[in-house]
Order: C-alpha cells, then structure tokens, then sequence
C-alpha cells in the first residue's frame, strides 16, 4: 500500500461513480425487459385480434363501439370517483377541525 492518503480502490469518488452507473444500468435493462416482455404480449394479443378479424369472428365496428361505450363509461366512473374524493377530503377536513376544538 502506499502511503500518500490515497483512499482505497472501493471508496474513491471514482469506483463509486461506477457503481452507480453501474445499478443505474441494471435498473434500466430491468425496466426495458418489462417493457419487452409487454410489448411481445401486445403483439401476441393484436395478431389474434387481428386473425380474428380476418376470419370473421369478430366484427370489428362492434368493436369500435364497443370501445366508444367503455370510453365513455370510464368518463362517468371518472367523474365519480372524483366527486367521492373531494366528498372523502370534506369529511376529513370536518373531522380535522372536532378533533382541534377544545
């Protein structure tokens, strides 16, 4: 070892930084895997749509409207789970304030 108040390997700024870059790294060939694994399920899901489709066993403007209807569907519950929280928010607020009184 030297003596010149060098630190060790594992502690320099250096070897840290690599470390780092090196979890980052990890972390994001993680995430790009999940995003892979996904997207092969989407295509497997759209090609058999689509075999479907090219088969006749599934219409697709039943489809579209189908989709409309759920669209739109989900813009009420939306709304309704929106107006349930601010309810929700009023009553905690009520109950913050008789906790607070004296």
């Amino acid at each position: 070892m030297s003596s010149g108040g060098a630190e060790p390997f594992g502690r320099s700024p250096a070897w840290r930084r690599l470390e780092d870059s090196v979890q980052r790294i990890a972390a994001d060939r993680g995430a790009w895997r999940e995003r892979a694994l996904a997207a092969e399920e989407r295509i497997g899901e759209l090609e058999s749509a689509l075999r479907d489709v090219s088969a006749g066993r599934l219409d697709p403007v039943a489809l579209a409207e189908r989709s409309r209807d759920l669209e739109a569907e989900n813009r009420v519950l939306d709304d309704r789970v929106a107006r349930a929280r601010e309810t929700v928010e009023r009553i905690m607020a009520r109950l913050q304030f008789t906790q607070e009184e004296p």
